[in-house]
């Protein structure tokens, strides 16, 4: 079995009051330690830091050991995550994102994320 690299890791410190709603719609909002207030309503905030390479169609996105295959990266999704540690994650199936910022991934329940969660981006 080939090694995985890691393009991000990150531990989840605070879960806004909105997120379950969010995740009932199949969508993760997270967010790193400098979103504004008004943003954390909804967001899962993390200690992440360093995006090391572009997230890329083909990728997993890992919670807590739960395995999700990422099938569409928004154009503006890597930007976003790599300078604020923002990343929208729709369960939704799809081969194409929505929004510029999406990252879609394979449609299964979503996992529940509480503080102290563990989520990393892997390559094959």
């Amino acid at each position: 079995m080939e090694e995985k690299s890691v393009k991000y890791r990150a531990t989840v410190l605070e879960i806004g009051p909105l997120v379950t709603e969010f995740i009932e719609a199949g969508i993760l909002v997270f967010f790193g330690e400098s979103a504004p207030q008004e943003l954390k309503e909804f967001s899962i905030i993390h200690d992440g830091k360093e995006l090391k390479a572009d997230i890329v169609p083909g990728d997993t996105i890992i919670i807590d050991e739960e395995p999700y295959k990422i099938l569409a990266v928004g154009e503006v999704a890597n930007t976003n995550f790599g300078n604020l540690g923002h990343l929208v994650m729709k369960f939704n199936g799809a081969d194409t994102p929505e929004m510029p910022g999406d990252v879609c991934v394979e449609s299964k329940p979503v996992h529940q994320v509480k503080v102290g969660t563990v989520f990393e981006i892997v390559s094959e």
